[in-house]
């Protein structure tokens, strides 16, 4: 343990002793010493009692620039709105950010938004109501009303009176967007223009008027796209008519990478690995319905080989590389999905044409499938002497990877086309139908040559 964790542990046990002194004067000033996101894990490690304990210390205002910064996905957060009093709650959400609140109340029923939202101070309610009607996963859903805009026709010298006056609201101060009497974005600046430039300088003379921003109604994925791309700190949002809305910023896109990334991690495993739960009857419950859903594409599988069993008791030796070419097979078909579905989540690879895509990966296929089917050729040939058997498991090598690396990108795409998330065509999913097209391809290539077979 380095020093940095032991004098926090130690803090952390000090703030425990003054909540159980009732020394509040002590508890504050070991508290707000803390980092918000050191509050934040000392908050979650207390018992409800403990916390209400935390509430009658300190200020709505307190508890919401720690909540600013608690993952609002926290299985807990219902918890710990329900144990302060409905006043306390309300004045605290009117506190936080306002995407962040937004947020929060998400996660609450409908009836317990319209309570918190009917005593909080109506300036909050109506902006955090402006934002709760935009569709999840969208540029409204995920930005922001606090931020700092300006005029062209005014000088530095207002503009860091406007700045500094705002400042304490807004959730960035880095750019500042410029708009027209009637709020249509028409430049950016920076703090920096500001600070570097004399204060009777026009605004009109210093601003940007190529202003990177997004609609509203444009899928999280693609401002997540658009912040990698241009490696902004916050980007504005505008409605059809480049009215300013709102902005993004950098702290949201990263938990939208997270989410996307889990849930695409979550397709290919086929299980969400957001619900981690430490109660193994739950977590079998939610890994249950794919494998029953696999276990019945594996009996289509199990059906195959079963009518090719006259084959297989003629020629016992090619029940061997079953497993072999299908387990092969899968992990190409799982590699290739992984691949398509990284290439969807790129905006620049998504324009590449379908046909050339399927041909691209046809041609990636029949590569690998041709190097590992010599590889497997040269192996059983000398293994078990026969270059006709190394043969057979060679070519149906290669064709069972070939078919495996198109199913894994074709899928995806004609998932992305319908306008189904691409990453539910799932790891296990691919690797059961692989399975079922391996074992189809080898078994009719074998057919093909059994008189070599016989005696084998």
């Amino acid at each position: 343990m380095d020093e940095n964790q032991e004098a926090l542990e130690l803090q952390f046990d000090q703030l425990q002793t003054a909540l159980a002194a009732d020394d509040m004067k002590q508890f504050r000033e070991l508290f707000l010493e803390l980092h918000i996101f050191e509050q934040g894990q000392f908050y979650q490690s207390l018992t409800d009692e403990q916390r209400r304990q935390m509430y009658a210390y300190l200020s709505p205002k307190e508890i919401a620039d720690m909540f600013d910064v608690i993952e609002e996905d926290n299985i807990h957060m219902t918890d710990y709105l329900s144990e302060m009093r409905p006043g306390y709650a309300a004045d605290m959400l009117a506190e936080m950010y306002t995407d962040n609140a937004v947020d929060l109340l998400n996660t609450l029923d409908k009836k317990q938004t319209a309570k918190y939202l009917s005593i909080m101070p109506h300036e909050s309610a109506r902006e955090i109501r402006e934002l709760l009607h935009y569709e999840d996963d969208t540029a409204g859903a995920i930005m922001t009303t606090e931020y700092v805009s300006i005029v062209a026709n005014q000088t530095v010298r207002s503009a860091m009176y406007v700045l500094k006056n705002e400042a304490t609201a807004a959730e960035t101060i880095y750019y500042i967007y410029v708009v027209d009497q009637a709020n249509h974005l028409v430049g950016v600046i920076s703090l920096r223009d500001l600070i570097i430039n004399d204060d009777d300088v026009m605004i009109a003379d210093i601003l940007s008027e190529r202003v990177i921003s997004v609609h509203v109604g444009d899928d999280q994925e693609d401002v997540a796209q658009t912040f990698r791309d241009y490696d902004f700190l916050a980007l504005p949002v505008t409605d059809y008519d480049e009215h300013l809305l709102g902005i993004v910023t950098v702290d949201d896109i990263i938990d939208v990478i997270d989410d996307e990334a889990a849930s695409d991690y979550s397709g290919l495993a086929g299980v969400n690995v957001e619900e981690v739960s430490e109660n193994p009857m739950r977590s079998a419950m939610s890994r249950l319905p794919w494998l029953i859903t696999l276990l019945f594409l594996g009996m289509a599988t199990a059906s195959l080989i079963s009518h090719y069993e006259e084959l297989v008791s003629e020629a016992s030796i090619l029940a061997v590389f079953i497993s072999l070419i299908t387990g092969t097979a899968g992990n190409a078909g799982t590699q290739s999905l992984a691949v398509a579905v990284r290439r969807l989540a790129m905006t620049e690879d998504k324009e590449r044409s379908f046909l050339g895509t399927v041909m691209g990966e046809i041609l990636t296929g029949l590569i690998t499938g041709a190097i590992t089917g010599l590889t497997i050729f040269a192996i059983v040939s000398i293994w078990k002497g026969n270059p006709t058997l190394g043969f057979v498991i060679g070519i149906a090598m290669m064709f069972a990877i070939t078919v495996a690396n198109l199913a894994g990108s074709l899928i995806p795409m004609l998932m992305d086309k319908l306008g189904f998330d691409p990453a539910v065509a799932s790891g296990p999913f691919i690797t059961t139908l692989s399975d079922l097209t391996s074992v189809l391809i080898y078994f009719n290539i074998a057919s093909l040559f059994m008189q070599q077979f016989i005696g084998t």
